[in-house]
């Protein structure tokens, strides 16, 4: 089902092109959200003077019934979960609510340590289009999860459950593939009690919650992240002596379904910063299975900033649903803590604010198989035997100073007329979605549920995925992660139609932020 990307060798039988693996861009307009509300300078916590509009989890979702991007994000430090919509996923709106306090866009009034909030297409009860699992303060430094329903993220019902005490940052996530919610626990399992995560699965997300175990060792980080402080990009014996907490830890963790597998997106702690914050920032892994996830590039696809006083100098995390699917980009939401220049009303040490960022990446361009790399020969990759049910094969290419012709073969490797190679129409452009036509053949549906492979020739360009769509519009009915304009639901089923979709939002003009 959908995308087929290029971040493995899953499919790849045999190739002589490279991989690259490609970070977000930050968006010019950030912070794109930040503290501006009195509710967002109060503080449900003892923590110094804070000030925090921030996505620690909580959820970044397009709503199509509404036609809405919808944030999800903590106002206040440990006071309450609030929501801000988007015609466009860039200039935001808090609007008056008055579900909880009047004259505000408070939507849940709690002590949330962190909040995971999903727009779940696949349930049947339109009262619970929206579940949110709050990792809640308790007396004593407890945390438990509540969850609670919602038909449109603004009206919440109380806690339907709530759980056994847990860890903070404790979350939840939805693995469509295998239809369970995953209970995405803190745990100390690791090695030197190390921050890690811990399993545990239900169909139903009342029974995870309600369940006695605490789940299987899970995720980690390793000796292949490593530490980093200013100026530093690996871990060495120089810079373990600088880093107070030379221990790279796995703080938090999020994961949504896009295309044909899913997406993690993973915050480790990788040292602390000058005046105690620790040094947080993003990277991706990628799981065919929903539970064993690979992690080629360790590299941040959300790095950190080394300026002073900017919104992502520190603690950076991901929003719940990782990413949203604009036309040809994807949107990634992430908070970061930063000091605050003079303190807050007079209070100096200690005063932070927290605010959130947009990066964008190209779609399915976390990795692409090159050529032209070293001269401008023409490279090639094979794939492994594949089955289809569609007609039109799609590609994500940029080679509009090269082309890509493609064949296909059958299992034992000979060519299947009439898609040779010289039939071939060639690709010379830089598109998300590009249509493969050979002359003599109008589709693929003669070769439709049989085992074939397509071999790729490329010269002077990037491949990001291929796919084979059952109509022209090039839909690839695969998962869209937190969704997008043009998409009616949790896949795509739209196509092209999504692309144009994009191009009917406002856009209005901005200034970047001070």
């Amino acid at each position: 089902v959908g995308r087929q990307l290029f971040v493995d060798d899953f499919l790849i039988e045999q190739t002589t092109l490279h991989r690259s693996f490609h970070e977000g861009k930050y968006h010019p307009a950030n912070p794109i959200l930040r503290p501006d509300q009195l509710w967002e300078k109060r503080v449900g916590e003892p923590s110094g003077k804070t000030w925090a509009a921030m996505v620690f989890g909580d959820g970044v979702w397009y709503d199509p019934a509404d036609e809405l991007f919808k944030m999800f994000y903590m106002g206040g430090f440990i006071y309450s979960t609030c929501l801000a919509t988007s015609q466009d996923g860039i200039h935001w709106k808090k609007p008056e609510l008055n579900v909880v306090e009047p004259g505000t866009n408070i939507v849940i009034r709690h002590r949330p340590g962190s909040t995971n909030v999903w727009l779940d297409h696949d349930e049947v009860d339109p009262q619970r289009r929206y579940k949110s699992f709050a990792t809640e303060y308790y007396p004593g430094r407890d945390h438990r999860v509540h969850l609670r329903f919602s038909p449109d993220g603004i009206n919440w019902s109380e806690p339907v459950v709530i759980s056994e005490p847990v860890g903070d940052r404790t979350s939840a996530l939805y693995n469509p593939f295998r239809k369970v919610w995953v209970w995405n626990m803190r745990s100390f399992w690791a090695p030197n009690f190390a921050r890690s995560r811990a399993y545990e699965e239900n169909p139903d997300p009342i029974a995870l919650l309600q369940t006695e175990r605490r789940g299987v060792p899970w995720l980690c980080s390793d000796r292949l992240d490593p530490a980093r402080v200013k100026g530093s990009t690996q871990i060495s014996e120089e810079v373990t002596a600088t880093v107070q907490s030379p221990n790279v830890e796995l703080y938090s963790f999020e994961a949504v379904a896009y295309e044909s597998l899913m997406l993690g997106s993973f915050s480790h702690i990788r040292g602390v910063k000058s005046d105690g914050t620790k040094n947080y920032d993003v990277s991706l892994g990628f799981s065919r299975d929903g539970f064993h996830f690979d992690r080629p590039n360790r590299n941040p696809v959300l790095p950190n900033s080394e300026r002073d006083n900017e919104w992502n100098w520190g603690l950076q995390t991901s929003a719940g649903g990782v990413c949203l699917v604009v036309g040809d980009k994807l949107y990634f939401y992430s908070s970061g803590r930063a000091p605050m220049p003079g303190g807050v009303d007079g209070v100096g040490k200690g005063s932070r604010i927290y605010r959130i960022g947009l990066a964008t990446l190209r779609r399915d361009g976390f990795a692409s198989m090159d050529a032209g790399r070293w001269n401008n020969d023409m490279g090639s990759l094979t794939t492994r035997p594949v089955r289809f049910s569609g007609k039109y094969l799609f590609v994500n290419l940029r080679t509009d100073q090269g082309e890509l012709v493609v064949e296909v073969l059958d299992e034992s490797g000979q060519v299947i007329e009439p898609f040779t190679k010289s039939n071939c129409v060639p690709l010379s452009t830089d598109k998300t979605l590009a249509e493969v036509k050979w002359k003599g053949a109008e589709d693929l549906s003669s070769l439709a549920g049989k085992p074939v492979k397509f071999r790729f020739h490329l010269r002077l360009g990037a491949l990001y995925s291929f796919w084979v769509s059952p109509d022209a519009s090039g839909a690839s009915h695969g998962f869209v992660a937190a969704g997008g304009p043009g998409f009616s639901g949790s896949t795509d089923t739209a196509g092209i139609d999504a692309y144009q979709a994009v191009d009917t939002l406002p856009r209005p003009t901005y200034l970047p932020q001070e």
